[in-house]
């Protein structure tokens, strides 16, 4: 019974308040009730006017009537608070699954001030606010995510209890636009692509005999797998070989690297070998099945990167199946793609 009620509550507010990256706050989608010390409050009142009932008291229906028009101005007064404010989305969230994501919104005061104004989502709770009448604020709400994915938070709550905390006047934005949130990096294996280098065959360099490898000077994080250990105990000078062919392109994070590695762990360690090239400053690119981004590097090249791995498989949240906690679940973690190959 009490899920049932629960279930018709949500589809009466999602009707109500439709999704959009920008919401108006008005007389339809703003609620008030009163909190607890409001109740406590009414009963007092309550309790005053029957004793100046039975006793026949001007004094208690003075104060008893003074009380109520406080009540009564403070519900108008919480009402206005909000009346008017306007919320927009200005920038999805991106970061890593597991941490909070910044959401940055904007929030416009109406004609009234919003006084004490409380932006919330989940458990992520932000100090109160004060907009003056016309005036605008910037404000980052830090989204809580726990796997990688598109995150759409089902909904950001705008509360005030401005002035006197009898009362507390809320409302709800539904995002349209969701962030990413990126794979959790884990530290990769020493392994080498399939991927043939392409592009970058065509310049490789013969070199002491070796038809099909260029060598270069050592650098940190180059697998032990390609260092020339003879030429280093002759000489003492440490060189890897870029091999081609069928050992694949070292330009190349390859997701079919990682034979008998779950999905989940494979974008884990891609991710993780991104940022360690991205430290580093070389070229790269990124082999996914269905998906192929040439090597180049830098900033934008890294962010476009761990936005295919933290998107790959993943359908774009809908309507009917809102995802406050990211794409992904702790109840599928082998993608659709593992029983087609079967």
């Amino acid at each position: 019974m009490i899920s049932q009620l629960r279930s018709r509550w949500q589809q009466w507010v999602h009707r109500r308040i439709p999704r959009s990256d920008n919401q108006l706050l008005n007389q339809k989608n703003v609620f008030i009730l009163p909190t607890g010390a409001g109740v406590v409050f009414g009963i007092l009142l309550m309790v005053m006017l029957i004793t100046g009932i039975n006793y026949q008291n001007s004094l208690i229906y003075l104060i008893t009537f003074l009380l109520g028009a406080v009540f009564v101005g403070a519900m108008h007064q919480t009402h206005r608070n909000l009346s008017g404010l306007e919320l927009t989305l200005l920038q999805p969230g991106e970061g890593v699954a597991g941490e909070d994501i910044p959401f940055r919104f904007r929030a416009t005061a109406g004609p009234n001030d919003a006084v004490a104004v409380r932006l919330s989502v989940d458990d992520s709770v932000l100090a109160p606010i004060h907009i003056s009448a016309g005036q605008a604020t910037d404000v980052v709400i830090p989204v809580p995510s726990a796997y990688r994915g598109y995150l759409r938070p089902d909904r950001i709550r705008i509360e005030t209890r401005f002035p006197f905390g009898l009362l507390k006047a809320w409302s709800w934005m539904r995002p349209a636009s969701a962030g990413i949130a990126f794979p959790r990096p884990l530290a990769a294996p020493d392994v080498l692509s399939s991927v043939p280098d392409g592009s970058d065959a065509d310049n490789v360099r013969s070199v002491e005999g070796n038809d099909h490898a260029d060598l270069r000077p050592w650098r940190e994080g180059d697998m032990s797998q390609r260092v020339m250990w003879k030429r280093y105990a002759r000489s003492g000078q440490m060189v890897v070989a870029d091999w081609e062919g069928e050992q694949g392109s070292p330009h190349w994070l390859d997701f079919d690297a990682f034979p008998g590695t779950d999905h989940e762990m494979r974008l884990g360690y891609l991710a993780y070998l991104v940022g360690e090239r991205e430290k580093r400053g070389g070229r790269y690119g990124l082999n996914l099945p269905g998906r192929a981004i040439d090597p180049d590097s830098g900033a934008s090249h890294a962010q476009r990167c761990m936005r295919a791995l933290a998107v790959w498989g993943e359908e774009p949240p809908r309507e009917t199946l809102p995802e406050p906690h990211g794409t992904r679940s702790d109840q599928d973690l082998t993608h659709p793609m593992d029983s087609q190959s079967a």
